[in-house]
């Protein structure tokens, strides 16, 4: 048996983290009227979520106004309820509104919990372009070997001199 929260008409939703670069912590958050849920995600989950909410959208229609992704910002205090094994997205249409499920464990003594965040076509554009700018505002990548590029330490680009010096 699995546990279920779901938010069917969301006030507020958005993917975004917490942290330095290399260091964050990728959170999804959404609000109905008193009910604030934080699951606990990760980079990969967010960068699926953009590629894919694009991809539907593109297949169902895009909103006629995407509204902009300013402010969609966490709302603190951020207490993850649980921290998702898997996240997918879907789409009903009679209803006109794409569905986030985010499952996962709030403790290994618990029963599995899932969550469910039902969202317009306008919050989830608003959140795709949100989500691909929160992975996108991690470490940088090297340009011509495409490893990361570590904050304060010199890089070294295999690609830029032939091979990799080791530190020592």
């Amino acid at each position: 048996m699995t546990e279920r929260l779901e938010l069917a008409h969301p006030d507020f939703v958005t993917i975004d983290t917490i942290g330095l670069p290399g260091q964050r912590t990728f959170y999804l958050q959404a609000t109905q009227g008193d009910v604030l849920v934080t699951v606990l995600i990760e980079k990969e989950h967010a960068a699926a979520f953009a590629v894919t909410a694009h991809a539907m959208l593109d297949e169902i229609g895009r909103p006629p106004m995407e509204p902009s992704a300013d402010s969609m910002g966490l709302i603190q205090p951020v207490e993850a309820l649980f921290r998702a094994r898997q996240i997918s997205l879907g789409y009903d249409q009679v209803r006109d509104r794409l569905v986030i499920v985010a499952e996962g464990f709030p403790s290994k003594e618990e029963l599995p919990f899932e969550v469910r965040i039902w969202i317009t076509r306008e919050q989830t554009a608003a959140l795709a372009r949100q989500s691909a700018s929160a992975v996108e505002a991690g470490r940088p990548t090297c340009p011509l070997c495409n490893e990361v590029i570590l904050p304060g330490e010199p890089h070294i680009c295999v690609r830029g001199n032939g091979r990799k010096h080791a530190q020592v």
